[in-house]
């Protein structure tokens, strides 16, 4: 969105959201009024402004840029981000996730453009134009956000806040508040609240985490417990703790649900320097920054899926922490069940994962792709092609030969890793949903999905199934997520845990002698069944389930 002026298409649409003060636009533009000097959030509750006055950005950096400096009263920097950059797949899109995540900060403009395939120079420019801010100026203004949650959540000194927000030095990070805020530091600690209700815990970080609501935190909390691998996650009704491998070290996180409803975040890093990059990685993993008003409207417009899209109001599709991680997930989960892939995953962490204590409790990394093309044959079970598959991959993600990311381009991504063997269509648009945060990937192999769909009264073959879903683009990725939910073997992520681990029984499997080469996995979570018609490659008898 270039800057919008009174004269320019889509001006009227924005004024109109500033007049009502509509909270789900936060973070998805800001206001700038020339009079004041100062840029808002759609939902500022100051007085609306003179038409002639305003100019709307996409991004507080090309504010910024402008002159502008965020208003005292709603703080714009304290919104959710925006859902745009998971709903777009272009060159843009795909900056702003890479940038989010600290990528300038850690390798430049230079390597920015090299993941986005562009010239440094030719990316300025793309962004420039689009957006009204370069990488750089986009990269400032993410540490200044990050800067002003330490400062007023947190009782870090102002080294430790300019060093955690990424700025290379105190005097950069005291003129950045000065230009962005209009005050120093001090000034902007000065107005948090007085009780946050937190107790404080040495050399622990613990934010709010911005949300635009609603949010289904019962169906996020019992997604991550079913999937929680032992030893490296902990999942519980409320609360989601893992350790995870950054830039600068192994990192401890926790989200949790405070007594307020809101989510907050409690972190020990290795290097303080990570923190932008965790805030922005949780924020991918819970899927934060998404539109759930538009998106619940959108669903609940086909009477089939209106009682569905009540019941749960504020779905949200889980992403990823680490994206060669969620590709051997993925892959280890193939022709088994999700309690059976956690008990495969749990053993490849204990006996290959890394143990560190970084946290309260010492836990375990997932093990690097390194690690996993190194010994994963002697952890592994099951068939053997699957093994080697699984073990390939690892391998090129280790040498560099595969790479895949948050900045990838969706077709581009997809197409790399159905060349690969082992890996088929389910495999590769799940890691594309769940990596990129498409929001419209519709997975009709999922044995799941469909036992859903039919709960729901829907067409539940896969022909009719993919036919049905058509209707719902450009958010299937949640029609998925409402399906998962519906589907009667599920029914357990939603429930509380001790509910949930009362009805679990040992997975089993069977042969069935109902067609050549067919193979039922029985287990509590699900029953698939699959084609093994061609046992020397993976890729036409992957998993059909949530990995």
């Amino acid at each position: 969105m270039t800057p919008t002026t009174a004269d320019a298409p889509g001006f009227a649409e924005h004024y109109r959201v500033i007049q009502s003060r509509d909270r789900r636009f936060d973070g998805q533009f800001v206001t700038a009024v020339r009079s004041t000097g100062i840029y808002c959030r759609p939902s500022c509750p100051a007085r609306t402004p003179k038409e002639q006055n305003v100019t709307f950005y996409a991004t507080s950096a090309a504010a910024h840029e402008a002159g502008y400096r965020a208003c005292k009263r709603c703080l714009p920097e304290a919104a959710p981000g925006s859902p745009l950059w998971d709903v777009r797949g272009d060159a843009v899109a795909r900056a702003m996730r890479l940038i989010a995540d600290g990528v300038v900060d850690r390798e430049g403009v230079p390597g920015l453009a090299r993941r986005l395939g562009y010239s440094s120079r030719h990316l300025t420019r793309l962004l420039a134009a689009e957006l009204g801010a370069g990488p750089l100026a986009l990269a400032r203004a993410h540490r200044a956000h990050t800067a002003r949650a330490l400062l007023v959540g947190t009782d870090l000194s102002s080294a430790d806040v300019a060093f955690s927000a990424g700025f290379s030095s105190i005097r950069q990070f005291t003129e950045t508040i000065g230009e962005v805020f209009g005050m120093p530091p001090s000034a902007l600690r000065a107005r948090r609240p007085h009780a946050s209700g937190v107790e404080a815990v040495a050399g622990e970080i613990d934010l709010a985490l911005p949300v635009r609501g609603p949010i289904d935190t019962v169906g996020l909390f019992g997604w991550m417990r079913a999937h929680a691998i032992p030893g490296v996650e902990v999942g519980g009704d409320t609360s989601f703790a893992r350790v995870v491998r950054l830039p600068g070290g192994p990192a401890w996180f926790e989200v949790r649900q405070a007594d307020d409803g809101r989510l907050r975040l409690r972190a020990r890093l290795g290097a303080l320097a990570d923190l932008g990059t965790l805030i922005s990685r949780v924020r991918r993993l819970f899927d934060l920054d998404a539109d759930p008003l538009a998106i619940d409207e959108s669903l609940a417009r086909h009477p089939e899926l209106a009682p569905a899209v009540a019941a749960i109001p504020g779905v949200r599709v889980p992403g990823a922490l680490d994206a060669d991680e969620m590709l051997l997930r993925a892959m280890i989960g193939q022709q088994i069940s999700v309690a059976s892939a956690r008990t495969m995953q749990g053993r490849l962490a204990e006996t290959l994962g890394e143990r560190v204590g970084v946290g309260p409790e010492p836990m375990t990394l997932f093990p690097s792709p390194v690690e996993i093309a190194e010994r994963g044959l002697e952890v592994l079970r099951g068939p053997a092609a699957r093994m080697r598959a699984i073990v390939e991959a690892a391998a090129a993600l280790a040498d560099g030969s595969l790479t895949i990311g948050f900045g990838d381009d969706a077709a581009d991504q997809r197409e790399r890793l159905l060349a690969r063997r082992g890996i088929g269509p389910w495999t590769a648009d799940y890691v594309r949903m769940r990596v990129l945060g498409d929001p419209d990937v519709l997975l009709p192999g999922d044995v799941a999905a469909r036992a859903g769909a039919a709960a729901l009264g829907l067409p539940s073959d896969p022909a009719g199934f993919t036919e049905w879903s058509a209707r719902l683009a450009p958010w299937r990725s949640y029609a998925m997520a409402h399906y998962w939910y519906a589907a009667p073997v599920t029914q357990a992520w939603r429930a509380p845990a001790e509910t949930a681990a009362a009805s679990t029984v040992p997975a089993t499997r069977r042969a069935s002698g109902r067609g050549r080469g067919r193979v039922d996995v029985v287990s509590s979570d699900l029953t698939v069944e699959v084609s093994a018609e061609h046992p020397a490659s993976l890729t036409e008898t992957e998993s059909e389930t949530p990995a």
